[in-house]
């Protein structure tokens, strides 16, 4: 239950996925502050922060000291898993961010967010022989009813059929890079930080071209705080956040990890009550608890197959 190249036991890979969670979470707090600070447009925020994150990954892997992997991976399949994550990153966010546009906010995080767990647990059953189990599904259907309530309680959304589709083409693109991944992981075939930094490259240059269309450079009358702003989104949501999303979901099942990402739009909700004036409303707290309610079961459940799965010689969650 280790990922043979990297090392990453289980419980680790859980603590990961949390914290990235979490930190993806900021990210919709940080954009808004962004818009309100000046004109830039979401494909290229988008793009200014995949490129920093690729920038801020890279230096770390300069800075910090390499360890040798346990088990090396060619030249030629690090430069695949890039080229295939970047891909998937790249769909999943031009196309999510398209949605919004199209159809509204509301609907396109219910769709693409909700549409993510039940394509990542098809394809792992699938293409991986990942069972969900009753309490996985219990687990997922929770997590989707609290995602549910949690975004459309305020009511107000519109459902446009163009918006579900690209809504749909967004969570295509975030299942295939996580079922990518973990399937890397588990043939102990993962490349690593090299490979995350690749992706982030792959992921830039597939945005530049509509990021330039849009407007590169932004105008703003506070150009010191739009600049600190993009530094944040660079660096927690994005570069940490990223890093440690491609290693958990390395070691951890398939629709474990759709599940645990769901904490995204609960740390995005606790930002906007806490710091941008919004409202609490009754949905904000029972769309929550559910969503908690499903992710700490399921990670409950994942550590202890984790135990009962790991050598006896071997502690599973060192």
């Amino acid at each position: 239950m280790s990922n043979a190249s990297l090392g990453l036991p289980v419980g680790r890979g859980l603590l990961y996925l949390i914290v990235a969670g979490a930190a993806w979470g900021t990210a919709g707090a940080a954009a808004s502050l962004v818009y309100r600070a000046s004109d830039m447009g979401p494909v290229a925020l988008s793009f200014w922060r995949c490129a920093g994150g690729a920038v801020l990954l890279l230096a770390a892997r300069l800075v910090r000291p390499r360890s040798r992997p346990a088990v090396p991976v060619p030249l030629r399949s690090r430069m695949l898993q890039a080229g295939a994550t970047g891909l998937g990153l790249a769909v999943f966010q031009t196309a999510y961010f398209a949605a919004v546009s199209a159809t509204g906010l509301a609907v396109a995080t219910v769709v693409t967010l909700g549409a993510g767990p039940v394509l990542i647990a098809l394809g792992a059953r699938l293409a991986l022989g990942e069972r969900l189990g009753r309490a996985g599904l219990t687990a997922v259907v929770g997590a989707l009813a609290g995602l549910a309530v949690l975004v459309l309680g305020s009511g107000g959304a519109t459902v446009r059929p163009w918006g579900v589709l690209l809504a749909l083409a967004s969570a295509a693109g975030y299942s295939a890079m996580t079922l990518l991944t973990r399937r890397w992981g588990r043939d102990g075939a993962a490349g690593g930080s090299g490979t995350t930094v690749g992706a982030f490259v792959v992921t830039s240059l597939c945005l530049l071209p509509f990021a330039w269309a849009e407007g590169l450079v932004p105008h703003a009358a506070e150009p010191g705080r739009l600049l600190w702003l993009l530094v944040y989104i660079a660096t927690v949501p994005t570069a940490l956040a990223y890093a440690l999303y491609f290693a958990g979901a390395a070691v951890v099942r398939s629709a474990t990890v759709s599940v645990i990402m769901l904490l995204e739009p609960v740390s995005a909700a606790v930002l906007a009550v806490a710091l941008l004036g919004e409202r609490l409303t009754a949905a904000t707290v029972v769309g929550t608890a559910l969503m908690l309610g499903s992710v700490a079961g399921l990670a409950v459940a994942e550590t202890r197959e984790a135990r009962a799965m790991a050598p006896e010689e071997e502690p599973a969650l060192v």
